[in-house]
């Protein structure tokens, strides 16, 4: 026990524990001192303070100069003053004469002698001061007295005495001595506390062990040719030795720096930071290659508390066999390769990437060719496997002067044992060293092999370019400025380089002919020809993004009754899938369309119709004709999630004009709403609904209707055309509201205009736009009457209608009009309910419509021979082009269109009695 005493009292911690005791202690007394000191400094100012009050209270009181100028001063001040002491809590107060003779005194026997060195008051000046002789040693203050005209009639002395003010600091002295005590027992506590602490680090060493063991550490540390990295877990660096600031150049300030501050390449900060084990990681940090460990470093009860990285050069050591550069700069040019390559998916632009990352750093010159198809996307293919021609699709070189063949030209290879057909024909690079004993080269082509060498062309690499077994093309790495020909290493090289850009142009050219084969699909799914109709004038663009097609539709669908239908819609994704998607889906509107339900119903029923298809694939039915699954390349979990999401989020929106009315209903699925432009130039977009995209269900959606003055204009299009990456929604609505305010335009020149002003560089996604002027049907070609409910109004109607017909010089289609008449007006009147109406109209095509109250529909059927009726919708079937049923907010609409002249009507054989023929119609 009394050797551990020792020992501690020896050690580091006892030596700390007695050095901070005895500052505490000194400390301690010197703040006690002080505060002595203060506390006495604070009693005289406040006695100061105290005494001049009270003595410029009093010789400033009311009726002081007249009792100064009594025949007894003493007699009226005396009371006066000794009250004035006591309230004041004052030793004494002393009235006097200028000479300084007292009038009152608290000691009476004082009364009458003169007072010592009032000279400055007699002056007129009040001051203080500790005064030291006869009768006590006191702090007095004396102020003058003066008269109405401000001379100086007397003084007014007050004080207290310095005994009393030591025995105010006396009574503080206690609190003093306790406050003194306990800072000492809290500091030496604290200094206790800090050397038990400190004992425990140091495991109780004295100052030389300590000493002579941190001149161990510091020897070993920083002679060992290895660098020495602690960093702590809050990724910042404890310690570095010579070796280590050597190896990494680290700056003389690193320790306490975070890692990340170091200015260490990116890698090297990563794998200092990551915190990851590593026994002998080879590692390029600059233009060294270093072997690196790194282990965790072990805290107090088991927690982390850093990691410690050692550092190898072995750079030296390959340099030993003239190898580390050549190492290193391989392996940076592979690393660059890997980021500079295929950055794009285009085929010449990758090929070009190839021929720039090998310039200066490889080879003075580069060429690359490619085989016809592979520019083009499709898969190259060769009957004979001999590959004789390839066309230059890059080249780059240290000058721009070169001897070589231009991008664009073909290249053959005729001659069998040239290197390039060589490589060709074998399947891997080949090495020309010495491209003067090259004589299959040169006699692939005299003249030109001739000029090259000239030029300083000397060796030659030729790498066949590869992907998944097939032949793409081929890449040549020539030397002319750079002494030293290619070697085996630098062969090994090249197939490399040559193997990793193979990939990448693969890819691309895959690309390229996904993104041909989407466009052409698009293509062929989206209208050709606009349908015939009179109610709009309709102009269409569509460009399809650069990125990849995506599903962006619009259409025209001509409606009975001389209506139209415009809609556009947007398919979620890109790529031959998005492209199929939307066919799908402006097939299942046309169907729809052909049912004449309005908006909102016709996209309930597409929406359902989305849901069905999604749930069936989502359940694994059916699969692509090759049996991939997913299209070849995307097959597996991935395709098949792809296919059973790839309707859901598709957005449309459907609008129907009716030229007669004027009327415009439309509806939409997530889309976004129209631009309307009044026939003045006034720009607006009508707020629609906001109905959930298609596939989404579970809400209906809702139709609204605008009355469109003719003239209008209305514009359809998808997001694409207004949104980007580097504008917003709002932005573009604003730009298309300019842009469609230029009057005097027809809907094509406006799209031209539109596209010019919205057009991205690079879009990301397809543009469809679709722009409709609107036309009203002339009141002249509209004829339409009531009809009483009664079978005697038919024949009235029929004659009506004819009449009209003749009018219009349509009589020789009046025979089958009257027919037609005939029987759906019959029809309604027997089945139907009131109101019953008829209307002609005369638009491309006679468009004979009857109504009624009722939602009853006809069908189509066969009668037999004893049958008396059946046989009236098999009239009008045979006579019209067109017929069909719409219904409508209060009943139905039969229709039946006939063309305007009579050719194509069929002739009955012998005139028939239609009056006859209402009664066995039906």
């Amino acid at each position: 026990m009394s050797a551990r005493l020792s020992r501690g009292a020896h050690s580091v911690a006892g030596q700390v524990f007695a050095l901070m005791a005895v500052i505490v202690v000194l400390l301690t007394t010197a703040a006690a001192l002080a505060l002595v000191f203060q506390a006495r400094y604070d009693s005289q100012r406040d006695a100061r303070n105290r005494s001049l009050a009270a003595a410029e209270a009093f010789a400033h009181a009311p009726g002081l100069p007249e009792a100064l100028m009594s025949r007894d001063p003493t007699a009226a001040l005396q009371p006066l003053a000794e009250a004035a002491r006591r309230a004041s809590g004052l030793d004494f107060i002393a009235v006097m004469d200028v000479r300084g003779v007292r009038y009152t005194d608290s000691r009476p026997e004082l009364i009458g002698q003169r007072a010592s060195d009032v000279s400055r008051a007699v002056a007129g000046e009040s001051f203080t001061e500790v005064f030291q002789g006869q009768p006590s040693d006191a702090v007095r203050a004396v102020v003058p007295v003066r008269n109405a005209d401000g001379a100086v009639i007397g003084l007014v002395g007050t004080g207290i005495e310095v005994e009393n003010v030591s025995h105010a600091v006396e009574g503080q002295l206690p609190l003093l001595v306790g406050a003194t005590a306990g800072g000492l027992l809290l500091g030496t506590a604290g200094a206790a506390l800090v050397s038990r602490r400190l004992l425990h680090q140091t495991r109780g060493l004295g100052a030389a062990e300590m000493t002579r063991m941190n001149e161990h550490h510091e020897a070993v540390l920083h002679a060992v040719r290895e660098g020495v990295l602690i960093i702590g877990n809050d990724q910042r660096l404890i310690l570095a030795n010579d070796e280590a600031r050597r190896l990494l150049d680290l700056p003389q300030d690193a320790e306490e720096r975070a890692v990340g501050d170091l200015g260490l390449d990116p890698r090297t900060t990563e794998l200092l930071a990551s915190g990851r084990v590593v026994t002998d990681h080879v590692h390029l940090a600059g233009d060294r290659l270093l072997a690196v460990n790194v282990r965790p470093t072990m805290a107090y009860a088991g927690r982390p508390a850093g990691r410690v990285v050692t550092l190898r050069d072995t750079t030296e050591l390959a340099s030993l066999t003239g190898r580390a550069e050549v190492a290193r700069s391989r392996l940076q040019l592979l690393y660059d390769a890997g980021g500079r390559i295929g950055t794009t998916l285009d085929v010449v632009r990758t090929a070009e990437e190839l021929s720039e990352v090998a310039v200066p750093r490889f080879a003075d010159f580069v060429t690359v060719e490619l085989l016809e198809p592979v520019l083009h996307g499709d898969e190259p293919s060769d009957v004979t496997g001999v590959y004789t021609e390839m066309r230059r699709a890059a080249i780059t070189g240290v000058r721009t002067d070169s001897p070589l063949q231009p991008v664009g030209d073909l290249i053959r290879f005729v001659v069998p044992t040239a290197p390039m057909a060589a490589a060709l024909d074998e399947g891997h690079a080949v090495l020309a060293a010495d491209l003067n004993a090259a004589m299959g080269w040169r006699a692939q082509d005299s003249e030109g092999t001739r000029v090259a060498l000239e030029y300083g062309l000397h060796s030659l690499i030729s790498v066949p370019l590869q992907a998944r077994g097939v032949v793409l093309g081929m890449a040549n790495f020539w030397r002319a400025d750079t002494p030293e020909p290619f070697d085996g290493e630098d062969l090994s090289f090249a197939e490399e380089l040559g193997a990793r850009a193979a990939v990448s142009i693969d890819n691309a050219r895959r690309f390229t002919r996904e993104h041909a084969t989407a466009v052409t699909l698009q293509r062929r799914l989206l209208p050709r020809v606009l349908p015939d109709q009179s109610a709009v004038d309709v102009a269409y663009r569509y460009l399809p993004a650069k990125a990849g097609v995506g599903g962006d539709w619009f259409d025209v669908i001509q409606l009975p009754g001389a209506r139209v239908a415009l809609v556009v819609g947007d398919v979620v994704g890109h790529g031959v899938h998005a492209a199929a998607t939307m066919g799908r889906l402006r097939t299942a509107v046309h169907n729809f369309a052909t049912l004449d339900l309005p908006p909102d119903e016709l996209l309930g029923h597409l929406d359902e119709l989305i849901n069905r298809i999604d749930q069936d694939e989502a359940g694994g039915g059916g699969g692509d004709a090759d049996g991939s699954g997913a299209g070849g390349e995307h097959g597996g979990p991935d395709g098949a999630a792809e296919r059973a999401s790839a309707v859901t989020g598709a957005t449309c929106l459907y609008a129907v004009y009716d030229p007669v009315s004027g009327r415009c209903r439309m509806a939409s699925a997530g889309h976004p709403g129209p631009a309307l432009i009044s026939p003045d130039g006034g720009v607006e977009f009508p707020e629609l609904p906001a109905g959930l995209p298609l596939g989404v269900g579970g809400m209906p959606f809702e139709a609204v209707e605008f009355q469109l003055s003719e003239g209008s204009r209305l514009v359809l299009f998808t997001d694409g055309l207004v949104e980007d990456r580097d504008r917003d929604f709002d932005t573009g609505l604003q730009l298309l509201a300019d842009a469609l305010s230029r009057p005097g335009r027809s809907p094509d020149q406006a799209a031209s205009d539109v596209l010019a002003t919205m057009l991205f560089p690079v879009p990301s996604d397809d543009i469809a736009l679709l722009i409709a002027d609107t036309r009203r049907l002339e009141a002249d070609r509209i004829a339409e009457w009531e009809v009483p409910g009664e079978h005697s109004a038919v024949s009235r109607v029929r004659n009506a209608g004819s009449a009209q017909l003749v009018e219009w010089g349509l009589g020789d289609i009046s025979f089958a009009v009257e027919l037609i008449l005939s029987e759906l007006v019959t029809n309604a009147i027997r089945y139907g309910s009131a109101p019953v109406g008829v209307r002609l109209l005369r638009d491309r095509s006679l468009i004979c419509e009857v109504s009624d109250g009722s939602s009853t529909s006809p069908h189509l059927r066969y009668a037999a021979t004893t049958d008396e009726g059946g046989r009236g919708l098999f009239l009008v079937a045979q006579y019209a082009e067109r017929w069909g049923t719409r219904y409508t907010d209060r009943g139905k609409v039969i229709w039946a269109e006939l063309p305007l002249t009579g050719g194509a009507e069929p002739q009955p054989p012998a005139p028939l009695d239609l009056d006859a023929l209402e009664d066995m119609a039906w």
